[in-house]
C-alpha cells in the first residue's frame, strides 16, 4: 500500500503582464492560503518520504509557505516535466519514484492533479470526496490517495481511494472564491 499526497499551488497573481507563465509568483491569499494548508496538513499528522514538484515559481513559492506552516522544509525533486504535465506524465513520474519511499508528495499543477486523481479514483456512486474533486480542484487544494500496490510502478488506473480532500476555504471560508 502506498500513499500518494497531491497539492496543487496556491493561487498566483499576473501583476507582472509581461512575465512568463513559470515565473509566475503567488499573491497574497495564495501565500497565506499554502501556509493555512501547511498547519492542516501538520495537524492531520501527513508526511511524505519524497517529494516531486513543479519548478514553476507560483508551486517553488507555494511549498515555501506550506513549509512555513507546517515547520518541516519540503525539499522536492525538481521536475520541469512536472510542469503543466498531463495525468498520464504525472503518473509517469509516479511511477518512477523512489520504491522505499511509502508516501509521496507531488505539487503541481491543474489539469493534471485534477485529472490524476479522477483517473485512480474509481468513479463510484455516493464518493462524496471524488465528486467534490471533480467539481473543482481549486488553488492550494490537498488530495490524499491510498493505492494499492507494493511498488509505486503498481499504481494503475481506478486502484486508489481518496482519503482526503481539503480546500483553503474548507479552513478558512476568508480563502473561498468569494473573498477575494
Amino acid at each position: 500500500m502506498k500513499t500518494l499526497i497531491l497539492l496543487r499551488h496556491a493561487k498566483s497573481g499576473w501583476d507582472d503582464h509581461g512575465a512568463r507563465d513559470f515565473d509566475r509568483r503567488l499573491n497574497p491569499k495564495g501565500e497565506r492560503a499554502a501556509r493555512t494548508m501547511g498547519q492542516h496538513m501538520r495537524d492531520r499528522g501527513l508526511s511524505w518520504d519524497h517529494a516531486i514538484a513543479s519548478p514553476a515559481a507560483r508551486v517553488v513559492e507555494t511549498l515555501e509557505q506550506v513549509s512555513a506552516g507546517y515547520g518541516r522544509t519540503i525539499e522536492p525533486e525538481w521536475d520541469r516535466r512536472a510542469y503543466l504535465a498531463s495525468a498520464s506524465m504525472l503518473l509517469d513520474l509516479i511511477h518512477a519514484a523512489p520504491a522505499e519511499a511509502d508516501t509521496l508528495l507531488m505539487s503541481g499543477h491543474n489539469p493534471g492533479l485534477e485529472e490524476l486523481v479522477l483517473m485512480l479514483v474509481p468513479d463510484r456512486a455516493g464518493d462524496g470526496l471524488r465528486d467534490e474533486v471533480e467539481t473543482k480542484f481549486p488553488t492550494a487544494s490537498l488530495a490524499v490517495m491510498t493505492c494499492d500496490g507494493e511498488n509505486w510502478g503498481a499504481i494503475i488506473a481506478g486502484k486508489c481511494s481518496l482519503t482526503v480532500f481539503t480546500r483553503p476555504r474548507d479552513l478558512d471560508p476568508g480563502l473561498g472564491p468569494d473573498a477575494d
